[in-house]
């Protein structure tokens, strides 16, 4: 048996058709399907070093040793993939471009990254796309949706087996671009986990998930048609509606800040005076602002006015989850 090491490289993901609410907790199978774009430059990369030597797994985040709750899911995760390998103890380091727990999905990035990693390790072959995001959501659900790169159809399925993530627009089929000002770098109150448990329960649910495969098509449809405006206009609505269920949820889930809803309205303002740019939200306070190539400098521009000084990750369409040669450990 030779070195067993790998690492893996994997984008964080926004969703355009939201996940939010589990019908299934424990696999984390989704109440709905939902849609996303891969993301080019939030990302997060892991290294999995197995090591017969070790009597627990070792687990690095940003080059801190993670002895939390987070160092517990990771070790869970390793434990559905040891299972059907060796069990054997790893260390894991993990790196992200971008603040963990604030919303960004470094949950999706993070265990896409560390369940392709954990496998590629045994060195005996990667399964099928299907297979990867099936096991990578259950790490953390919308980490089925970083495994395959460009626009994502994450079909909530009925069991362990079917609920998974496959492209249905590669990442050169239109170059949007998304701009994601960091409005706040600090962990969520409420954690997605705990979000979706409440939000199944929600009385307005119901009526969610009638219209949400109707969405779904329209959504998919403007990307297909490269259509801006068609899709700014239904992923706003999707988004506030989705925040809405968060407010009103008990306990509420209250991600929004004032600087979140400046941003929101000042997105509507700039449309207005001919700006192409929408803007979607996932389950924390950091916006994201989608506009296509021509516009990007003047939108910057436009955040630098309204937020000074704030980083802004610029992403366009990204790959799928893929292995890289360089090694954190």
């Amino acid at each position: 048996m030779g070195e067993l090491r790998a690492t893996a490289r994997a984008g964080a993901n926004i969703a355009l058709i939201k996940y939010w609410g589990s019908r299934d907790p424990a696999l984390n199978l989704p109440l709905n399907d939902s849609l996303s774009m891969t993301l080019s430059d939030a990302v997060t990369v892991t290294t999995v070093a197995y090591d017969p030597d070790l009597q627990v797994d070792e687990i690095y985040l940003d080059g801190e040793r993670v002895l939390d709750d987070r160092g517990t899911r990771v070790s869970r995760q390793l434990d559905r993939i040891r299972v059907d390998y060796y069990r054997m103890y790893a260390r894991v380091a993990s790196v992200n471009s971008f603040p963990a727990g604030t919303g960004l999905a470094s949950s999706a990035s993070g265990f896409a990254a560390l369940t392709v990693a954990a496998i590629a390790a045994f060195d005996e072959g990667l399964p099928d796309g299907r297979e990867l995001s099936a096991r990578a959501r259950r790490g953390s659900g919308s980490a089925a949706r970083s495994i395959p790169g460009g626009f994502v159809h994450w079909r909530a399925g009925r069991t362990d087996e079917d609920s998974f993530a496959e492209s249905v627009f590669e990442p050169d089929w239109w170059d949007l671009r998304d701009l994601c000002p960091l409005i706040s770098t600090s962990p969520k109150e409420v954690s997605s986990s705990r979000g979706h448990r409440i939000a199944a329960v929600h009385p307005f649910m119901e009526a969610r998930l009638r219209a949400l495969p109707g969405r779904l098509a329209a959504v998919q449809g403007a990307v297909a048609d490269r259509d801006l405006d068609t899709l700014g206009a239904l992923v706003e609505h999707e988004a506030l509606e989705m925040h809405g269920i968060m407010i009103s949820s008990t306990p509420s889930c209250l991600y929004l800040l004032p600087r979140t809803l400046a941003v929101i309205h000042a997105v509507r303002n700039w449309r207005e005076d001919g700006l192409g740019v929408y803007v979607t939200l996932d389950a924390g306070p950091n916006p994201h602002l989608l506009c296509l190539p021509r516009d990007e400098s003047q939108v910057l521009e436009a955040i630098e006015r309204l937020l000074p000084g704030t980083r802004v990750i610029a992403n366009q369409p990204g790959p799928g989850t893929t292995l890289v040669q360089e090694h954190l450990l």
